[in-house]
């Protein structure tokens, strides 16, 4: 599916219409200025598609994209260093995971060796690369972290399973986990490398690995850091290449939502949401979902009922833990991600990146 993504976003790329943040009339100045919106910032890249965040706080935050780019803030926004790797110009970086202001690892997806892991320890000045793949048949799509030691990332399926990457050091070494606790994967199906959000984790165990492109778009949930899974079937839409779970988010082991749709330009996506309240077993369809297909969903911090999801048509919140969606933005999106200080992030074409504000 990375494979099938990766054609189509190219294909409908930078044309997609870009809408600007609504403007605000004066006698609604003041409530506007209460309620949460996007706050766009200049990233300097606006030849940059960027699917890759990580939010480190309010003012710090990474995200990756096309052409191998990865950029770094440490003032909020308003200023943007290019980090990215030396010789990384034919790679796409489609996820990143942060540590802090110093530690990051990025992944690249693609065929073969073109799917790569990174590490820097000095805020960008020099990486490692700490993987490649060698096996023509993988594609790596997304990536995850329990903590500051211990993660995954998932390929598509080879040889009739999901192919699952560990490391316990950061990201400096990575093994091929047993395929023997894996089920079988549907006929087609595959992981979408559209946000980062394709393979999410909470807590020290519970991982979660979104599916989409067979007859169901399914969940695959572990709660050994990857060794054993359970298939879990969800109401969003599948059955082509296109449609399917995208994006994944866990406010904790038990309580998670799931976005996708049909990734096609003005293609309907009904049933573009659903919701789990116990680890996955089980997914409820959102009962007012997000009118289009979305690529992007996060939890606010230290909320139990409110959320975000994002895509190339707009912005949707949830205050009701993902029972319903209302459109409260129209700008396009791809990727979002919160941090514990409430910085809330997101990130998508044309180099477009923002910020949350209150």
């Amino acid at each position: 599916m990375g494979r099938t993504y990766r054609s189509m976003a190219v294909a409908m790329a930078s044309g997609a219409a870009l809408a600007a943040l609504t403007a605000v009339p004066a006698q609604a100045r003041d409530t506007a200025h209460r309620a949460p919106h996007w706050e766009l910032k200049d990233s300097g890249a606006a030849d940059v598609r960027f699917r890759g965040l990580s939010a480190v706080s309010r003012n710090t935050a990474w995200v990756t994209g096309t052409a191998g780019t990865v950029l770094r803030t440490t003032d909020g926004g308003a200023s943007w260093r290019n980090v990215s790797p030396p010789g990384a110009a034919d790679l796409q970086f489609r996820d990143i995971e942060a540590f802090d202001a110093r530690h990051a690892v990025v992944l690249a997806i693609g065929e073969g060796e073109t799917s790569r892991v990174y590490r820097t320890d000095d805020a960008g000045a020099t990486w490692t690369e700490s993987f490649r793949n060698t096996d023509a048949k993988a594609f790596y799509d997304c990536m995850t972290f329990f903590d500051s030691r211990h993660g995954l990332a998932m390929s598509d399926p080879v040889d009739g399973t999901f192919r699952i990457l560990s490391t316990g050091d950061g990201g400096r070494s990575w093994k091929v986990l047993p395929n023997t606790g894996m089920p079988a994967a549907l006929d087609g199906e595959a992981g979408f490398a559209a946000s980062g959000q394709c393979l999410v984790s909470s807590g020290p165990r519970d991982v979660w690995l979104a599916t989409g492109g067979g007859a169901r778009a399914r969940v695959l949930h572990s709660a050994d850091r990857g060794h054993t899974w359970k298939a879990s079937d969800t109401p969003i839409p599948a059955g082509d290449p296109a449609r399917g779970v995208f994006a994944l988010a866990f406010r904790d082991r038990t309580h998670g939502l799931a976005v996708g749709g049909d990734f096609n330009a003005g293609a309907p996506s009904p049933r573009a949401a659903a919701v789990t309240g116990d680890g996955g077993r089980t997914w409820r369809p959102a009962t007012t979902p997000p009118p289009a297909y979305r690529s992007g969903v996060a939890w606010l911090p230290h909320s139990r009922t409110t959320a975000l999801a994002v895509g190339p048509t707009g912005t949707d919140l949830t205050t009701d833990a993902g029972r319903t969606w209302k459109t409260v933005d129209t700008g396009s999106y791809d990727t979002v991600d919160c941090a514990a200080d409430r910085g809330c992030w997101a990130a998508g074409e044309l180099g477009r990146v923002a910020r949350l504000e209150n």
